[in-house]
């Protein structure tokens, strides 16, 4: 049993405070990934104890289902391109949307909020990330909305996200960012439907976020915020509270942090 394993079991001396227990963990190891609903840790941590949080919780929409997701994308040229429409398992964790008192505790336990999905909540007042996926006269969805604490403007990013079709440029060029990747070998492994990139975690991560911070993810899903985390230095408490999509995600965490050392 490794430490954090044990401290999460409870086998330190902060045996009954789950907040002891991740404060713990941070302070040993850093980084700190649980499979766990994460408002039985929220409640338990004192305010702004993170720097930033970047989530993207269930819009409540039924995304998880895969026969709410098309088999085939329509491309710029007219034509179809089918795709395997039962590759993720069905699921009911976007059945419903979050509580406020989710939203109230994200808001007491951080400094500053990066919140997905801010257009199927419309709670929030102050900013807002536009996230442009460049799909053209697809079908699929043009972008997605983000709430964002720290001003009260809108910004755009542009990144292509469209299935196999992926860019190579996250940012506000649009120009460069019409370049998609050319070797689909090198496209970014998809194991969850709602899957954001990493390229995308990168980007907010480089424009909100400061050296030193300390950011959580209450629904690590993919685990795409950890890997650009990882790859920028940041430290950070993630929380996925499906045990499969939990393994998955630990399994690519990890496969990524061998490679960035690999080449570090």
């Amino acid at each position: 049993m490794n430490k954090q394993e044990k401290i999460l079991n409870g086998t330190t001396k902060h045996q009954d405070d789950n907040f002891c227990r991740l404060d713990a963990l941070v302070g040993m190891l850093g980084n700190t990934f649980i499979n766990d609903d994460c408002m039985n840790w929220l409640p338990k941590c004192p305010p702004k104890f993170f720097d930033l949080a970047i989530v993207d919780p269930q819009y409540g929409i039924g995304a998880s289902k895969p026969s709410k997701k098309p088999d085939s994308v329509l491309q710029k040229n007219g034509k179809r391109l089918y795709v395997a429409s039962n590759k993720h398992q069905q699921k009911d964790w976007d059945t419903e949307k979050m509580p406020v008192e989710y939203f109230e505790e994200l808001e007491r336990v951080s400094k500053n909020q990066i919140i997905w999905g801010e257009n199927y909540y419309g709670i929030f007042a102050g900013g807002r990330i536009v996230w442009d996926k460049l799909n053209g006269e697809s079908d699929q969805y043009d972008c997605e909305i983000a709430y964002c604490s720290m001003n009260d403007r809108t910004d755009i990013v542009y990144y292509m996200w469209s299935g196999m079709f992926q860019g190579v440029y996250c940012g506000r060029d649009i120009w460069k960012a019409l370049n998609q990747q050319g070797n689909k070998k090198l496209n970014e492994e998809r194991i969850h439907p709602t899957q954001k990139p990493i390229k995308l975690y990168r980007w907010l991560l480089k424009n909100y976020a400061k050296h030193g911070d300390l950011i959580l993810d209450t629904h690590v899903g993919s685990a795409s915020s950890l890997i650009a985390c990882t790859e920028l230095g940041f430290n950070y408490v993630g929380f996925e509270i499906d045990e499969d999509y939990y393994s998955m995600a630990k399994s690519r965490l990890g496969r990524a942090c061998r490679k960035y050392e690999l080449f570090e």
